[in-house]
Order: structure tokens, then C-alpha cells, then sequence
């Protein structure tokens, strides 16, 4: 895997993802990178933190901001391993996210839903990019929680 690639990145969301999943998480991990490095790692974090806004986006998006010492992020690219919610997508838009990176799509809360307008205008999307994996590792995590 190349370095500085999007397959890349998005493995290392997917690495995130997996740190959730082990600690009873739903397993969803992302990463924001500026100028090909990496500046926040985050997965979701709801139950640890009792925090219904803890969620991987929200958190990198957060760190990425603190990291740079700006509220604006449109250098950055967001890679995370499940489509965002309409409260995440609306955190991207307010950040200026210059990049969207999902794998899964995720079709009974994702923003797609609504409309990918909830995005800023100049926010570029790519999807699918480890999407199997993804979904795998999240349906492994809601089978384990029913038995």
C-alpha cells in the first residue's frame, strides 16, 4: 500500500474502527490529513466518553482543528470507515472540509439520506474505498452484541 494513497489513509480510519470494536464501541474510526500527514486519529467514543456527539468524525474533526489552530479545514481530507450522519456531515460543512472519504455507505442514518447538500459546496466525496471490510467488522460487532 502506497504511502500517502487513499488506500492508506483509509486503512488507518479502518485501524480506529477496530480499536472501537475492542472496546465495545460501535466501530466506526476515522482520520483527518493535511498535506499527506496525518493530524487526528479518533473512533467512536459514545460509551466511554456518555457522549451522544463522540462520534469519530466529530472528534478528528475536533482534534484536526485544535492541531492546526484553525476552525477551517478546507486542506483536509476526512477518511472514515461509515457514511456520517446528518450531525456529522453538518460538522464537515461548518469545518469546511475540503475532502470526504466514507467507506460503507450507511443506509439508515447516513446524510445521503437527506441530501449530500448538507456538505459544503466545495467538499469533494469519494466512497466505497474499504466499504466490505467495514461493513464486515460492523456486522460482526452488532451480532456479537445480540448474543
Amino acid at each position: 500500500m502506497e504511502l500517502y494513497s487513499d488506500a492508506y489513509f483509509m486503512n488507518e480510519a479502518f485501524k480506529q474502527a477496530k480499536i472501537a470494536f475492542e472496546e465495545d464501541e460501535i466501530p466506526v474510526g476515522a482520520v483527518l490529513v493535511c498535506r499527506n500527514k496525518v493530524i487526528a486519529r479518533a473512533y467512536n467514543q459514545t460509551e466511554k466518553l456518555r457522549d451522544v456527539t463522540a462520534h469519530a468524525e466529530i472528534l478528528a474533526i475536533t482534534a484536526g482543528s485544535n492541531a492546526l489552530g484553525a476552525k477551517y479545514l478546507p486542506e483536509c481530507k476526512l477518511y472514515v470507515t461509515l457514511e456520517p450522519c446528518v450531525m456529522c456531515a453538518g460538522a464537515s460543512f461548518w469545518s469546511q472540509l475540503g475532502e470526504l472519504h466514507y467507506a460503507a455507505p450507511d443506509p439508515k442514518r447516513g446524510f445521503s439520506l437527506l441530501s449530500s447538500s448538507i456538505l459544503h459546496p466545495k467538499t469533494k466525496v469519494y466512497k466505497g474505498l474499504m466499504a466490505q471490510e467495514s461493513k464486515e467488522l460492523l456486522n460482526a460487532f452488532f451480532k456479537k452484541l445480540r448474543n
